[in-house]
């Protein structure tokens, strides 16, 4: 039998949106470029692949009339329907071509033979090492992959390093100039287990998060990470290619022996790295941080442009008087992922790296730059 499936047009819309994300963009592949989806058992799977990710999401807000198969331009198939402005929209395969109707509007999208889609690998229980809640793994994930290298030559440090030591895992990523880590509890064997995670696959996750509470199973073998999310209503199965290389050792970078430190409010700090940072420019891309027992000030300035002085008040500041400079931007990222309001800054001279901690769950380590 043919394809025939009515869905819901915005759940329709929204899943078309995560899966289409994998596709290859450009490839000599044109199957790479296409969603499969597939009717059965009441649902409606949607699978795509780019030749190293592969990500299927299952919908249950559909009505499947008739089971059976399509493979179609992601692209076309994700516009029209996001335009559709029905409530429903049916979906009915004929030979290569998949009808679409919704309302007052008719489409037709040639496409390929379902069987030339490449098969996408099932979650390998064999490899199973270890299950996260999904709210957890996706603020991992946002504390982690902004820091990560792009299109660095050190292929390695393009990923993020999954390490997971018996009970907990770590995220670690790094771009060379900074390094984010951010750690969360998992169910796991005792044991450990390291691999690099590329950036596109880790992106995904956030998108297929839609219950905090929904339990993640992880598997990995040798050059493959799968990830099966356990949602009832939306399962999803999330795999990829490990990257090759060996990752930098991290723990060596961390600062262990600072002896100034300060205690800020997050929104606070932010604030005042957003005002200095306002008088700098990509040749002069630094604020200035002069540090002293109750008093922190930041100064930038740009030739041509001006310069910019703001003062803040320190009320838990301990060591001597320092000045050190950083890039503004490489602050603010950080801030822009920290949950918790405080936060603790730490220092050692004005050539030596500075540490961010925000809790017991996240460390973040920045170079610092001259004026």
């Amino acid at each position: 039998m043919a394809l025939k499936v009515i869905c819901d047009q915005g759940a329709l819309a929204d899943a078309l949106n995560t899966v289409s994300a994998v596709v290859a963009s450009r490839t000599p592949t044109p199957v790479l470029t296409c969603i499969k989806l597939t009717g059965e058992n009441g649902r409606l799977r949607l699978a795509a692949t780019d030749g190293e990710i592969s990500l299927q999401l299952d919908l249950d807000r559909v009505e499947v009339d008739s089971d059976g198969e399509s493979l179609v331009p992601a692209d076309k198939l994700t516009q029209i329907v996001r335009e559709c402005s029905d409530p429903t929209v049916t979906l009915e395969a004929e030979g290569h071509a998949l009808h679409i109707n919704a309302g007052d509007s008719h489409f037709k999208v040639y496409g390929f033979d379902p069987a030339e889609a490449p098969p996408l690998e099932p979650f390998d229980e064999a490899a199973m090492d270890c299950t996260i809640d999904s709210g957890t793994l996706a603020g991992m994930v946002s504390r982690s992959l902004f820091a990560a290298a792009v299109e660095h030559t050190r292929y390695a440090i393009n990923g993020v390093l999954f390490d997971r030591d018996s009970k907990r895992i770590r995220f670690v990523a790094t771009d060379g100039r900074r390094l984010a880590m951010a750690s969360g509890d998992c169910k796991g064997e005792s044991g450990t287990r390291q691999c690099i995670i590329p950036g596109k696959a880790l992106s995904l996750i956030r998108r297929l998060v839609t219950d905090p509470e929904t339990p993640v199973r992880v598997a990995v073998d040798d050059n493959r990470i799968t990830l099966c999310f356990d949602d009832p209503d939306a399962p999803a199965t999330l795999g990829s290619a490990l990257v090759e290389g060996r990752f930098p050792p991290f723990e060596d970078v961390i600062p262990k022996d600072q002896d100034k430190k300060v205690l800020f409010d997050r929104d606070t700090l932010r604030s005042a790295i957003r005002r200095a940072s306002l008088l700098t420019n990509e040749e002069s891309r630094s604020v200035r941080m002069k540090f002293e027992p109750s008093k922190l000030t930041l100064t930038s300035h740009a030739p041509e442009m001006g310069e910019a002085v703001v003062h803040l008040e320190l009320k838990d500041y301990t060591g001597d008087t320092l000045e050190i400079g950083f890039n503004p931007t490489y602050i603010a990222d950080a801030l822009k992922v920290i949950d918790s309001q405080e936060l603790t800054f730490e220092f050692k001279a004005a050539n030596k790296p500075g540490l961010i901690r925000a809790g017991r769950d996240f460390t973040y380590v920045l170079m610092p730059v001259n004026a």
